[in-house]
């Protein structure tokens, strides 16, 4: 049985008000803020080098690509026409182009040297095939940057699976534990440098706690890694896992 691919019309503006971005803010301060200014400080520090090529697959509000158009020469596809009207908005020296991340063949090989896929694997219907597209897109020793939700991080157990930041999505049709990933990419030639976790930020976790008490205490490693621009959360402690890896040379 094929896995079933969300409806397009899912991803345009009303993507961003609904799911997880309904409540949870994205301005000035917000965790969105705050997340995307933790993952453009992950590109430079994995990155084989600034002022190469980057590709944001599923670049959606464009806010990524706006903090990294300094330091690389930035592209961004999506699918929503919405996603590349907002990105061409926050982020002036990119480009933004209407595009598949499931089909990434108008695009030519080795014309990257970092790839960002930001929460985009578990909307695919195949992202084994998307995977291997981006191999052909890197560089030899290119980086992909990748983050999607962790179904078995600590303390999902007491949270409604069907209700939790993963489950409440419909559009996650592809989430998957931390070693299909990384089995999935070693496969298919990438050396996995970094494989870790982004926090226990969705609370409630437990009934008797005030909610803005447990965030707080679950939360605080999170604002730490972010703080720091450390990756040092074990993936087991992350609602989301994140993996830096490079396109083996010769694969």
């Amino acid at each position: 049985m094929s896995t079933p691919r969300a409806p397009v019309e899912e991803y345009g503006e009303r993507y961003f008000r609904q799911y997880n971005y309904a409540d949870r803010p994205l301005g000035r301060f917000s965790m969105y803020w705050f997340a995307r200014r933790y993952y453009a400080a992950m590109v430079r520090r994995y990155a084989p080098r600034l002022g190469g090529r980057l590709l944001e697959m599923g670049c959606g509000l464009g806010h990524l690509l706006g903090l990294l158009q300094d330091d690389f020469d930035c592209t961004g596809v999506d699918l929503a026409g919405y996603c590349v009207e907002q990105s061409r908005l926050n982020a002036p020296r990119a480009r933004a182009l209407l595009l598949d991340a499931g089909d990434l063949s108008a695009l030519e090989d080795g014309s990257f040297s970092v790839v960002v896929a930001l929460h985009l694997v578990e909307h695919l219907p195949d992202p084994a095939a998307t995977l291997r597209d981006v191999k052909r897109l890197l560089q030899p020793g290119g980086l992909l940057l990748l983050a999607t939700p962790n179904p078995d991080y600590a303390l999902r157990r007491r949270k409604d699976p069907q209700t939790d930041a993963i489950g409440k999505d419909p559009t996650h049709i592809n989430v998957q534990p931390p070693a299909w990933w990384r089995d999935l990419l070693e496969a298919q030639g990438y050396r996995i440098a970094r494989h870790w976790g982004d926090g226990l930020w969705d609370t409630p976790y437990l009934p008797v706690l005030p909610n803005a008490l447990q965030f707080a205490l679950f939360g605080l490693p999170a604002l730490v890694q972010v703080v720091t621009r450390t990756s040092l959360i074990p993936v087991r402690s992350g609602v989301n896992q994140i993996i830096a890896a490079y396109r083996a040379p010769g694969s």
